[in-house]
C-alpha cells in the first residue's frame, strides 16, 4: 500500500464542537518556486495561541497544505511534495514519519520498506466459535477479574477508546460493546468517521486489545475486564503496522473532543529503529504528543499506553515546553508523565523478557504473556493467543473502566490514584536471569511498593469494583 496520504472525506470534521478540529477550507494558491515531489504528511507545531489563519497562511507559505489544524494544542498536520517545506517551517517545528522512512531507505539496504499485510477476510458470526474459553484466560484470574464480575460488569456509559489498527464491527462478542457513534480513522491525522476508515484491514491487533477489555460475558468465546462498557474504534495503525505522529495526535484529540473516559494505546509513536537513538527532530514528535496528552487529560480523558516490547529501560519524558528524555529510551506516549504506562508479565508473575520497563515511568503492571503461554482473546472471525505489552495494557484499561462506572465524577487524576492504590505489590525479583547465563538481563530499581518492573504491583479488578476501592470524586 502506497505511504501517500488518502483523500480527506467530506464527513471528517463537520462539527467542530465535536471534533475539536478545523479542517482544510478552499485551496490556497500555491507558492512561486514550490516543488511537486512525491505528496509527504507532516506534524507541525506552533507557538500556543496560534490562530487558524495564521497557522494555515504559514503553511501555505512554505509549500504545504492544511489537512486539519487542532488550535486547542497549536498543531497543524500538513501536506507537502515539496522536499523543502520542512526546512522553510523549521525543522524544530516540522516533522514527517514518512520523510523520515524514506531517508533511512535511501542511506542504508539495511532498511527495507514494510510490505502491507494481507487483508482480513470478514467476520462471519455463525461460523466464530461457540465454545466457552474461560478456562484458558489465566490472565483474567491473575488480576481477579473472574471474581470482580459477579459485583459489576461495568457501565455502557463508559466509552474506551481504543487507539489501534480498529476493531471488528462483527464480531460476537464485540457487536454490542462497539460504539459505531464515536469510532473514528486517524491516519491522514484528521478524523474520518466512516466505517471504512476505522474497521480492520490488514490487522488482528486492535480486535485482541479492545476483546481483552469489553468481550461479551456471555458463556461463549472469552470475557472482557469489563463486558459492560462500550468501546469506539480509533484507527491510528497503517497496514504496514506503523503509527505516526499524527495519527496518535488525532486520535488522543478524537478521545478528548468525544468525552471518553479512557484510551488504549497498545502500541508507541517511534518513526526510528531505536527509540534509544536521538536526534533534533524527535523534539516535535515529542512536543505535539505532549501537548495532545495534556489536553486530552485537562479535557477528562486518561490514557493508558503500553511500555514496548523493546526490553530497554525507560526514561521519563518531560512535559510540553521541555525536551523529550535526551539521551535515554523514551518510548512515547507510555512515557509521558500524564500516561499510565503498563510493563507486562508472564504467567509466573515475573516481568517478561521483551517487555521494556524503567524507574518513574512504570506505573503498574499486567499479564501480557510470554512465548508458549500467551493472552487468548478475540480476533477477526474467531479466538487467538498473543503476547505483549499490547495485551498487558488494555487489562489496566478495563480496570480502569470498572472504576469509572463506579465513580461518573471522578476525574483521570483521581481513578489514577485510586488505580496505583489498589494495585497488589511486587518486589524486585531477587534473580533476573532469564537465559541462565549468569547474569541478569535487566536491573530492577526500587521497592516492593514502586519500582521499575512492576510500578506500583499487579492491578486487581477485584478492588475496583468493591465499594471501599472505588475513587472518591471530592478527592
Amino acid at each position: 500500500m502506497s505511504l501517500l496520504a488518502r483523500p480527506l472525506r467530506a464527513a471528517v470534521c463537520t462539527v467542530l464542537a465535536l471534533s475539536g478540529c478545523v479542517t482544510a477550507g478552499p485551496a490556497v494558491a500555491e507558492e512561486p518556486g514550490c516543488g511537486h515531489g512525491r505528496s509527504l504528511r507532516y506534524v507541525v507545531t506552533f507557538d500556543r495561541g496560534t490562530d487558524e489563519d495564521e497557522a494555515r497562511a504559514r503553511i501555505a507559505g512554505a509549500c504545504g497544505t492544511t489537512t486539519v489544524y487542532y488550535p486547542q494544542i497549536a498543531v497543524a498536520i500538513a501536506t507537502s511534495g515539496d522536499a523543502g517545506f520542512g526546512g522553510r517551517i523549521g525543522l524544530d517545528q516540522a516533522f514527517s514519519a514518512q520523510a523520515g522512512r524514506l531517508a533511512a531507505q535511501r542511506a542504508t539496504d539495511a532498511v527495507k520498506p514494510q510490505p502491507a499485510r494481507a487483508a482480513l477476510p470478514r467476520t462471519d458470526p455463525a461460523k466464530v466459535p461457540a465454545t466457552d474459553l474461560s478456562g484458558r484466560q489465566w490472565d483474567m484470574r491473575m488480576i481477579k477479574a473472574f471474581q470482580a464480575r459477579g459485583a459489576a460488569d461495568g457501565s455502557r456509559d463508559v466509552v474506551v477508546g481504543v487507539l489501534d489498527s480498529g476493531i471488528d464491527p462483527d464480531h460476537p462478542d464485540l457487536a454490542e460493546a462497539l460504539d459505531a457513534s464515536d469510532s473514528a480513522g486517524c491516519l491522514t491525522g484528521a478524523p474520518d468517521r466512516s466505517p471504512s476508515a476505522w474497521a480492520p484491514t490488514t490487522s488482528v491487533h486492535g480486535t485482541h486489545v479492545a476483546g481483552l477489555i469489553a468481550a461479551a460475558d456471555d458463556g461463549r468465546g472469552v470475557t472482557g475486564v469489563a463486558p459492560g462498557v462500550r468501546v469506539a474504534s480509533v484507527k491510528v495503525i497503517d497496514d504496514r503496522g506503523y503509527a505516526d505522529p499524527e495519527a496518535a495526535v488525532c486520535g488522543l484529540m478524537w478521545a478528548a473532543s468525544r468525552h471518553m473516559r479512557l484510551t488504549n494505546s497498545s502500541y508507541f509513536v517511534n518513526p526510528w529503529t531505536l527509540s534509544c537513538i536521538r536526534g533534533d527532530d524527535r523534539g516535535v514528535v515529542h512536543e505535539a504528543l505532549a501537548r495532545a496528552v495534556e489536553y486530552s487529560t485537562s479535557a477528562g480523558t486518561l490514557n493508558v499506553a503500553a511500555a514496548t516490547n523493546e526490553a530497554v529501560d525507560l526514561q521519563p519524558s518531560a512535559r510540553s515546553g521541555s525536551p523529550g528524555a535526551g539521551a535515554g529510551c523514551e518510548a512515547l506516549p507510555a512515557g509521558l508523565r500524564d500516561v499510565v504506562a503498563v510493563s507486562a508479565v508472564g504467567a509466573d508473575r515475573v516481568k517478561a523478557g521483551y517487555s521494556s520497563y524503567g524507574l518513574g515511568v512504570i506505573d503498574v503492571t499486567a499479564p501480557g504473556g510470554e512465548a508458549g503461554e500467551c493472552v487468548l482473546s478475540t480476533v477477526p472471525g474467531g479466538y487467538a493467543p498473543l503476547c505483549g505489552t499490547s495485551m498487558a495494557a488494555p487489562h489496566v484499561t478495563g480496570v480502569l473502566a470498572l472504576l469509572a462506572s463506579a465513580a461518573p465524577d471522578a476525574r483521570p487524576r483521581q481513578l489514577r490514584r485510586t488505580l496505583e492504590a489498589q494495585a497488589m505489590p511486587m518486589p524486585c525479583p531477587a534473580d533476573y536471569d532469564l537465559t541462565g547465563d549468569g547474569t541478569q538481563d535487566a536491573y530492577c530499581a526500587g521497592y516492593e511498593g514502586f519500582n521499575g518492573f512492576y510500578g506500583h504491583g499487579m492491578v486487581d479488578a477485584l478492588a475496583a469494583v468493591a465499594p471501599a476501592g472505588r475513587p472518591d470524586p471530592a478527592r
